[in-house]
């Protein structure tokens, strides 16, 4: 077993899969066991990780659709209940190069205290990655010099698109809230983990994050049938930010402002249900209370798949998984 065992949740995105894992395989100078975690895909993802015959590729069947927030609270926890000193978590679109573990894990030797380290995120045609830059306060992003510079930087959030933590940390914060299903986990967890330890992002470690636009998450440029998922952005948000006292009062109603303004100056349809699903999704997050899960006291339904000498008979009752439930994991 090695020190680290990398987590990628995944849904129905089979080829992406595939490319992840392969330069998980091909890391240069550092190795890490594979925790495949699969959110009951529909495609041929079973049969895509039955084809790598390395014994560091492990699959993990949720049973049924968890979002990206459970699949991340299910991965984490059976890594570090395995044993991991390291887990390093990303998304099935992530293309870490030759050096990002390598990279990651050498920085953390001469940093102290360190709870997390975060890669810096770029998109395929080499600009930063909109989607992926970590917060140095509840206000200011890292900027685009400060990713390309070659020291580590302090940082307070960051997101899930190759996070490496130590297992230490998760087993005193607890795990990523599954119960967000989609969006803001990677913040509110990694805020968590400030609180305790030293977050950095480490320019050298660099990913490839392969969205299809290099674009942040914009409601009023959406369209009517992915209106709903929106209010688990909104309803997370409000319970991640209200943890941070005033500033993050502050910050919730300047977000709210914004997303309001922009919305009726931008959206082209459907505007009255855009702020609707705003408003909903924000009075949700005034009650929303998911409890803190600790490694060692979350039961799952699913079940670990190690590709060895029995994946033939292992992969006979993959194929029957619960139907997804209509949300994307990524």
């Amino acid at each position: 077993m090695k020190d680290t065992a990398a987590v990628i949740v995944t849904y129905n995105r089979c080829e992406l899969l595939r490319q992840n894992i392969e330069c998980l395989l091909n890391q240069k100078n550092a190795e890490c066991d594979i925790y495949v975690i699969d959110n009951a895909s529909t495609d041929s993802t079973p049969e895509m990780v039955k084809s790598f015959t390395d014994e560091r590729v492990h699959y993990f069947s949720t049973g049924a659709n968890l979002g990206g927030a459970g699949g991340f609270e299910y991965g984490i926890k059976r890594a570090v209940e395995d044993g991991y000193s390291f887990v390093w978590v990303m998304d099935d679109d992530t293309l870490p190069s030759p050096a990002a573990l390598f990279s990651l894990l050498d920085a953390g030797k001469s940093l102290s205290n360190w709870g997390a380290l975060s890669s810096a995120v770029f998109w395929t045609d080499g600009s930063v990655c909109k989607a992926n830059r970590q917060k140095k306060s509840l206000f200011s992003f890292v900027t685009d010099d400060e990713l390309r510079q070659h020291k580590p930087l302090r940082v307070k959030m960051a997101s899930f698109v190759s996070l490496l933590v130590k297992s230490e940390a998760v087993r005193k914060v607890g795990l990523p809230h599954g119960e967000y299903f989609i969006w803001t986990d990677d913040y509110e967890f990694t805020a968590r983990i400030s609180r305790e330890y030293d977050i950095y992002v480490v320019p050298d470690s660099r990913v490839v994050h392969a969205m299809k636009e290099n674009k942040k998450i914009n409601i009023a440029a959406e369209i009517p049938e992915r209106l709903g998922r929106y209010r688990y952005v909104y309803r997370n948000d409000v319970h991640c930010y209200r943890q941070h006292g005033v500033g993050g009062w502050m910050y919730l109603a300047a977000k709210f402002a914004y997303t309001i303004m922009n919305i009726l100056i931008n959206s082209k349809t459907e505007r009255l249900s855009k702020i609707k699903t705003v408003i909903l999704g924000y009075r949700e997050g005034f009650s929303f209370k998911p409890a803190i899960h600790h490694v060692g006291n979350l039961a799952y339904g699913g079940h670990r798949r190690k590709l060895t000498a029995i994946r033939i008979s292992v992969y006979a009752s993959i194929t029957n998984a619960p139907d997804e439930c209509g949300v994307t994991a990524a």
